[in-house]
């Protein structure tokens, strides 16, 4: 490829949509990003949806923004990644009838219709809950019959940008592995799982691998796009796993991804289930490797609500230095980040700090209080991480837009007592990703900026006190 040439990656996460346009060597080009509108279903008692016809009218915008700012310069290749858990059914003439985030739990209702949990978990890699996208659809079976009636197959979101890029329906391995009808193992769909959710087979789209060529994009699209007709379409895959993809990391290797939710995972070579059910196992979009992770819930989402309250004008660059002059632990949090081993979530959090208001109290222990809770949740993933599987190397990758905060870089080190690494481009990573597999699929080599940034794990004793006051506050909590 030349200076002139770059992808498209289009990723739809659970907050907004992005659109970014790359090179071949990961330098990121342009961006543009809307938020990404939800709809209430009041047939269920916590059910959300999207208007998937309004989302493309989104994505579209959003690309030719980008294009026209990067004039000269040729789209090679398109590709997509999205929000794991989410789908779009679709009519039996490809026609997009509804988009079901992963943050929909219509199938709640009927999560105890499964006689054997426990089979369903070592068949999927997850124990069953209405977050997997066989509930959405026999919630939707059972409540919407207008849209049901219509349905003739489903889709990731990722599967569906590139379906309306190239017009091929299929489904990217990574993201089936979310579906509860995949049998991640055997790396193929379930007839048997199908029979449990009483759920048609019909439904089930072509399986494809990560980084196949589709075929060129559509002349529709390209004209409104405003690009070659000879641009091709490439199999992507689900946002955690594009995200680990930038890191460039090897089997036994740990990656933290911090994003609105922030897995820990392990790249394992082998199926990999734990014996108390915390864990999920994945397909990687690496076809010979597997994603063994634990999730520290919404944390990302919780830090970003906050700035919002009480940094609403400043980027994180004045965070950082207010943190950095925060120099004690006067405020604790607990905001309702996810431990793999607690039975129950937390449904009430907040602050704990000394009375009566001290007058050093400021703003910046507030957000100090909230890093911690992430890195201290992620802590305690990686611990059960490591009960499980192990961990050898004396270091973990780091990746996500959450990793921007050097204090949270800082804390992760000292509380798991490893060295950070985070790669050129950390914050962009799922883009980073898209254009690694691009490369690979267009057969463009090229070299990548290869600078890592090391935190080493410092002053113990203090962080195992952190750590230790942490949780003490996250039992307060679940005890109010």
């Amino acid at each position: 490829m030349t200076a002139k040439e770059a992808y498209i990656v289009i990723d739809i996460g659970t907050g907004n949509v992005r659109v970014a346009a790359v090179s071949a060597n990961g330098t990121v080009l342009g961006v543009a990003r809307e938020d990404l509108q939800y709809i209430r279903d009041e047939k269920y008692p916590d059910a959300l949806y999207f208007d998937a016809n309004a989302l493309w009218q989104q994505v579209s915008r959003l690309a030719k923004q980008v294009i026209a700012e990067l004039p000269g310069v040729t789209v090679r290749a398109l590709t997509a990644t999205s929000q794991r858990e989410g789908i779009v059914l679709l009519g039996s003439k490809g026609e997009s009838l509804v988009g079901l985030p992963n943050i929909d739990h219509r199938g709640r209702e009927w999560e105890d219709i499964l006689p054997d949990k426990t089979l369903v978990y070592k068949m999927t890699g997850r124990y069953p809950t209405s977050l997997f996208s066989a509930f959405k659809l026999l919630g939707v079976k059972k409540r919407w019959k207008e849209i049901w009636q219509q349905c003739n197959s489903f889709v990731s979101i990722s599967d569906w940008v590139e379906f309306q890029l190239s017009g091929v329906i299929k489904y990217e391995h990574s993201q089936a592995s979310e579906t509860l009808l995949y049998d991640v193992d055997k790396r193929q769909w379930s007839d048997e799982l199908c029979d449990l959710f009483n759920l048609d087979s019909s439904l089930l789209p072509v399986l494809k691998n990560s980084g196949t060529v589709l075929g060129p994009v559509l002349p529709a699209v390209a004209g409104a796009f405003q690009i070659s007709t000879e641009a091709l379409v490439v199999t992507g895959g689900g946002d955690t796993q594009l995200a680990i993809k930038s890191t460039q990391p090897a089997v036994e290797d740990i990656v933290i991804v911090s994003g609105t939710t922030t897995p820990i995972v392990k790249l394992v070579d082998t199926y990999m289930l734990d014996a108390s059910q915390r864990t999920w196992t994945s397909r990687d979009i690496e076809a010979n490797r597997l994603v063994f992770e634990a999730n520290a819930g919404v944390t990302g989402l919780n830090f970003q609500r906050l700035k919002e309250i009480f940094y609403p004008n400043e980027n994180y660059s004045v965070i950082e230095q207010e943190l950095a002059a925060t120099k004690d632990a006067f405020c604790m949090a607990s905001l309702g980040s996810l431990v793999a081993d607690e039975k129950t979530p937390l449904i009430k959090g907040g602050f704990v700090f000394p009375t009566p208001v001290s007058h050093q109290l400021t703003r910046g222990h507030f957000v100090w209080a909230t890093i911690l809770d992430i890195a201290c949740s992620i802590a305690e993933n990686y611990k059960i991480l490591c009960e499980v599987a192990g961990h050898r190397p004396d270091y973990v990758w780091a990746c996500g837009g959450g990793l921007q905060s050097v204090t949270l870089r800082s804390l992760l080190a000292g509380l798991l007592n490893k060295k950070v690494q985070v790669r050129r481009g950390f914050e962009q990573s799922s883009v980073i990703g898209g254009a690694l597999i691009c490369n690979e699929a267009l057969k463009v080599k090229v070299d990548f900026d290869d600078t890592i940034e090391v935190i080493h794990p410092q002053q113990q004793p203090y962080y195992a006190a952190l750590l230790k006051e942490w949780k003490k506050t996250r039992n307060f909590f679940r005890n109010v």
